[in-house]
């Protein structure tokens, strides 16, 4: 079994827990977060699960006005969260501010609404652009996905979308077999030139590292290693070189108090960061 955001450990906390806090850090007061449902096991703790506990610690520690659709569910009550979570829970959940439908949300969305998307996918390449249809040749896939769902909308719309992903090879690649999203940038060419308005990933946020695009190319640089990971580890794991600063820090620690929050009030069952 590959290492994943909860086999890392010290010690003190888990990566889960890690990636959790920094993530959290970059939810603002205020903020409309939107959190889709997942899928299953893994896809589900990175899409859903760490996402919720994020939003949840931000609003404990420094944005208490910060909101959620999660699914298609404003404002769930996240303290009658099911014991159990996959990816038809939005549908049990009983108690929230208000639903809305698929088409309601694509015009928040294409309005601008959302400040913070949470989004994952099989590939992600150098400047950005994600792959959530196909594998291979689009006309003759070898592993055909689950299409685009919202995805187009959130790297066109939303001011800083999240990416959640484990580092890998296969999903870190130069270039995407196919765009769903569209980056930063493409076969040389930058958003603007494309005709598009500004968007794109704000950070992608793995099990080893977290990264962002804050070069003049807008190519993916390596922003921060996660503690007691190696540049060479992770470079390892891509199928391609980031922008590497000189000085790559280490992803700050989770504080004492986040660590209790974590565990003792938001997620004490271990429902959400458990895979």
């Amino acid at each position: 079994m590959t290492a994943a955001m909860t086999t890392t450990r010290s010690s003190a906390y888990s990566t889960n827990e890690l990636v959790t806090a920094l993530v959290a850090s970059e939810i603002r007061d205020d903020d409309l977060v939107f959190v889709g449902v997942g899928t299953n096991g893994r896809a589900f703790t990175l899409a859903v699960g760490i996402p919720l506990v994020a939003l949840q610690l931000a609003r404990l520690r420094h944005a208490p006005g910060a909101s959620v659709y999660f699914g298609n569910l404003l404002e769930p009550d996240l303290s009658q969260m099911p014991t159990t979570l996959r990816q038809d829970s939005f549908t049990r959940w009983h108690a929230a501010a208000s639903t809305a439908d698929v088409g309601y949300k694509c015009d928040m969305l294409m309005c601008r609404r959302f400040d913070v998307s949470f989004d994952s996918a099989a590939q992600i390449d150098a400047h950005g652009n994600l792959n959530i249809t196909a594998i291979g040749d689009y006309a003759r896939p070898t592993v055909r996905l689950v299409g685009c769902l919202a995805q187009p909308e959130h790297l066109a719309f939303v001011p800083r979308p999240i990416v959640m992903m484990d580092l890998s090879r296969r999903g870190f690649v130069e270039k995407v077999d196919f765009v769903t999203s569209v980056g930063h940038a493409r076969d040389g060419r930058t958003r603007e030139e494309l005709g598009l308005a500004s968007g794109g990933p704000h950070l992608v946020v793995t099990d080893k590292a977290i990264f962002d695009f804050a070069t003049p190319g807008r190519r993916m640089r390596l922003r921060s290693l996660h503690p007691r990971v190696s540049r060479e580890e992770v470079l390892d794991l891509m199928g391609f070189v980031p922008v590497i600063p000189d000085d790559v820090p280490v992803t700050p620690e989770p504080a004492a108090a986040d660590l209790a929050s974590i565990r003792g009030t938001i997620d004490p069952g271990r429902t959400l960061l458990k895979v």
